[in-house]
């Protein structure tokens, strides 16, 4: 017995339509996996089958987890044996968590816009263009939210029929490979992640995926619904073997500011905006035309304002120009941590509000001003 006995136990026994609980044999087979000693697997890494819980899985699968980094697919990287829906092959896949990005991205397409995106920059450090026989994503052969999911989520795959497997040593000699292309995909995200330069959750851009999600506010219409701004308590990371505190002070920007405008007449979003950081209407929508406004944050450090101006301005034209191609354009507004001086008058002219932190609460340019959305 091997994992070519294992995949193709799983491709002959498997049945979708007989549910998921224990006396299914192919889910019997997928839940004793974690408890097999006749696998051949790399030193510290350990398999557990999935074929769903409550309801069965459309493409099962197998995971082969690092015991000693990440073990949770719903987030980070990971290496696993995913099935197609019909069970004609079954694909070696370095795969990144889907689960996380659906409180940011939803389940739909954007998620999968995103995947996509960073996963053509894994590939980059994983060197997929020597890894022969090798492709980006498997077919899963399956509509549903999850295996498209994974489709898109594959870093590199290398696919296999399941009624020709090969030998037991052929695919230990692809799993090997597998491993060292996950060794340099973490490295990488590792320092991605904590760069500082960009988002964890990235840019990929979607035009049919941000219309207004109101028409008409009902009478008891919560302005805050939308509004879900993330965590602004400090948290910790490791960085080779060093820990670095960072405060989510960006977060803590949003939110209070979030909280302030209601009070002026405004409906702020966050919810399913990514990668705008904050979205305003008026309360009352008609239809979902009007303009909004578009709000980029900026955090001004140690008292220089150039870098923050320079970011919010070319992200606002950018974020203009693809999100907004058959909608009315929105109003422009960068939201800094502090008074920006000089920068408040240029950014007027390039037709941009600015708003910053005062001492008493809220202060901006004459356009944003005009707008009520200052607190004088």
């Amino acid at each position: 017995m091997g994992m070519r006995d294992l995949l193709g136990e799983v491709a002959s026994t498997y049945d979708r339509t007989a549910g998921s609980k224990r006396e299914v044999k192919g889910q019997q087979i997928l839940r004793g996996v974690a408890g097999r000693t006749d696998l051949v697997l790399p030193p510290g890494f350990k398999a557990e089958g999935h074929g769903g819980q409550t309801t069965p899985a459309a493409t099962p699968w197998i995971g082969v987890f690092d015991e000693r980094g990440m073990r949770d697919p719903k987030k980070g990287l990971y290496l696993a044996y995913i099935f197609s829906a019909d069970l004609k092959n079954v694909t070696l896949t370095l795969q990144q968590g889907i689960t996380w990005l659906e409180a940011h991205l939803g389940k739909g397409i954007a998620r999968q816009d995103h995947l996509r995106h960073h996963a053509a920059r894994l590939r980059r450090a994983v060197r997929r263009k020597e890894c022969l026989d090798w492709v980006d994503e498997p077919e899963l052969r399956d509509d549903a939210a999850r295996p498209r999911a994974y489709e898109a989520a594959s870093v590199i795959a290398k696919v296999y029929e399941t009624a020709a497997l090969p030998s037991d040593i052929a695919l230990t000699e692809d799993l090997l490979l597998g491993v060292e292309a996950l060794r340099r995909a973490e490295e990488f995200d590792r320092v991605w992640w904590m760069s500082g330069d960009t988002d964890a959750v990235q840019l990929a851009y979607d035009l049919g995926s941000h219309a207004p999600r109101f028409a008409v506010a009902p009478a008891d219409f919560d302005p805050l619904a939308d509004f879900h701004p993330k965590d602004g308590s400090e948290y910790k990371v490791q960085i080779t073997a060093r820990q670095q505190i960072k405060q989510r002070l960006h977060e803590d920007l949003i939110k209070d500011f979030g909280h302030h405008v209601v009070d002026r007449g405004y409906v702020p979003s966050t919810l399913r905006q990514h990668p705008k950081d904050l979205v305003l209407r008026q309360s009352r929508d008609s239809g979902g035309q009007d303009p909004e406004w578009l709000v980029e944050a900026k955090i001004v450090r140690n008292g220089n304002a150039t870098v923050a101006v320079r970011e919010a301005l070319g992200q606002l034209y950018e974020y203009r120009h693809f999100l907004y191609q058959q909608r009315p354009e929105p109003f422009l507004v960068g939201l800094f941590s502090e008074e920006i001086g000089i920068y408040a008058p240029y950014l007027e002219e390039q037709g941009i509000a600015s708003i910053w932190r005062a001492d008493d609460g809220w202060d901006g340019s004459p356009m944003a001003r005009d707008w009520g959305m200052t607190s004088a």
